[in-house]
């Protein structure tokens, strides 16, 4: 994995995540885009770090100012793949390389394939910032 090198405003979002919720925060993205804020927590944290009823993700959104997103970390590429598109439950992951670009398909449930691309993309366009931040991934393609 690549040395990620975090910004003042970054760090100090996982400050105050970690702060509110006591979880361990790995990352921080911030998608501009999107006008979201997406936490990579540590494995088995996504529930402490979201809170009862999503509690903390309301009053860190109102902090903010901006959407929150938790992601758990993953192991490999492929457990980060499927962790960013959940809850879509996903079958498995294949990662393909033509001319130097890599592209990851992401096979999930039929019925979880809106959760999995989520509205306007914004599931999808999630897995492909974290992806390319840790594996240089440069497309997702959800199937």
């Amino acid at each position: 994995m690549p040395e990620i090198k975090l910004t003042p405003t970054e760090l100090r979002y996982i400050s105050l995540l970690q702060d509110l919720t006591g979880v361990t925060v790995k990352d921080c993205i911030i998608d501009d885009e999107n006008n979201r804020v997406i936490f990579i927590v540590s494995r088995g944290q996504a529930g402490i770090a979201i809170g009862r009823k999503g509690s903390n993700i309301v009053r860190l959104k109102k902090i903010l100012g901006k959407d929150v997103e938790i992601v758990e970390e993953g192991a490999s590429l492929e457990e980060l793949a499927a962790n960013s598109v959940a809850p879509a439950r996903v079958r498995d992951v294949k990662v393909s390389e033509l001319a130097g670009k890599k592209t990851v398909y992401i096979n999930v449930f039929p019925e979880d394939k809106g959760i999995a691309i989520g509205k306007n993309g914004k599931n999808a366009q999630r897995a492909k910032l974290i992806l390319k931040r840790y594996y240089d991934i440069d497309n997702v393609v959800i199937v």
